[in-house]
């Protein structure tokens, strides 16, 4: 595979940029995977129910992913990521303003907001950062942002260690601890916004790129088979992904298992994995230079999916290894198929983005089956599910991605 530059020199600065984005929302998924533990200990609530907190910012992404896309379309992704980012800074202000409301309904609302928020900076980001640089290395310059993405994820359980060790046991204190986090977020996050409002960014025109098939637009996006599929594939990853990251804690901590360990480490448990997840990413964007990057997709699939009935048996520290090992072999999936499905779609690049954002919604249904599974059954159990998920991107990383004509579903025109 010949050597292509990563990016130009006149799109170094915007691609720098870029890249703290994918920094600022890791830090806001890793710092609520910590949660889904804390909030079982606290609030006394099921597996299943705590799963609720990554349904209610998943299904933002289902519910802003298209209007996102829609007002990019007339705007440009630099105003999109200035929306995204106001967003994202007012819902966390929202969050330590309500903190002492003790709700946990209100707690989801404020997430949906917010997620509302990170959808938006996702639409903007993934797409802009795979134009940044020749169409060649797409793949490798949006895993290489996405593992900053990784590296904050790695911070965020760091942060949760401050809601494990200052929430109060007392009826009106429980939810206490979210105020300062959540404020310091909603500052960072304003500050950033400040910044782009003030940063000219080159505005990119898909219908320009002269490499790609410029007549990709007179097809219809249902019809272009390797988008379809990619679109089912990150349903199936972030719904595998979602799942696996929400229940670690829990399963470390699963007191039928040897070893087990003391909730209050948790988020250090988690930690590791993020940390491993963000060494994938790094990696994968240098093994992508020489590797096809549908090859390496199907070898770390095809691990996953050997890996799960290893966790799933639970074989004490055979499984916690094979369960770190998945979070460095989920690492490079996302940016790949985001990559892979919007491969060659011209002036529908937007648009296509947004419906691949949308297939995330896959986090939001999958973390309540898996902890109802582990509710029914055991942790153990409840890491079997995945499975099949991982399946399908072995396909799509085999054959689904190709860019193929357009598909024929069988009606006339």
């Amino acid at each position: 595979m010949t050597h292509v530059k990563l990016t130009s020199k006149e799109n170094l600065l915007p691609f720098i940029l870029i890249t703290a984005l994918f920094f600022l929302w890791g830090i806001a998924h890793g710092l609520l995977d910590v949660l889904n533990k804390h909030f079982q200990v606290i609030l006394q609530i099921s597996k299943a129910r705590s799963g609720l907190i990554q349904f209610a910012i998943y299904m933002a992404y289902f519910t802003m992913a298209l209007p996102a896309g829609l007002f990019m379309k007339r705007y440009s992704y630099r105003k999109g990521i200035i929306l995204g980012l106001m967003l994202f800074s007012g819902s966390a202000f929202l969050i330590a303003a309500t903190a002492t409301l003790e709700s946990f309904w209100i707690f989801l609302a404020c997430l949906f907001t917010l997620g509302c928020g990170l959808t938006t900076l996702e639409t903007a980001a993934n797409p802009y950062t795979t134009k940044l640089g020749p169409p060649e290395s797409a793949e490798r310059r949006i895993n290489l942002s996405q593992s900053f993405n990784g590296l904050a994820w790695t911070v965020g359980p760091l942060i949760g260690l401050y809601i494990y060790g200052n929430t109060g046991v007392q009826e009106g204190e429980k939810l206490n601890s979210l105020m300062l986090p959540y404020l310091l977020i909603g500052l960072v996050v304003l500050a950033v916004a400040i910044i782009f409002i003030r940063t000219q960014l080159p505005e990119i025109k898909e219908e320009e790129t002269g490499s790609e098939n410029k007549s990709s637009s007179a097809i219809p996006l249902i019809k272009h088979r390797h988008f379809v599929l990619g679109v089912i594939a990150q349903f199936a990853y972030v719904a595998a992904q979602t799942g696996v990251f929400s229940y670690l804690i829990n399963f470390i901590t699963d007191e039928s298992l040897q070893p087990h360990f003391d909730k209050a480490y948790g988020p250090y448990f988690l930690s590791i994995g993020f940390a491993l997840f963000m060494l994938g990413r790094m990696s994968g964007s240098y093994l992508m230079s020489f590797i096809k990057p549908n090859k390496l997709l199907t070898l770390y699939a095809v691990a996953c999916t050997l890996l799960l009935p290893v966790v799933g048996g639970g074989y004490g520290w055979l499984s916690i290894i094979a369960l770190y090992l998945i979070f460095f072999f989920m690492s490079i999936m996302f940016p790949t198929i985001f990559a892979l499905g919007i491969k060659e779609l011209g002036p529908q690049t937007k648009k296509a983005s947004s419906f691949i954002v949308m297939a995330i919604v896959g986090g939001a249904l999958f973390p309540p089956l898996m902890g109802w599974i582990a509710d029914v059954s055991s942790m153990s159990i409840g890491f079997l599910a995945p499975i099949p998920l991982f399946i399908y991107i072995i396909f799509y990383a085999i054959t689904g991605y190709k860019v193929k004509g357009q598909i024929n579903y069988g009606i006339s025109q």
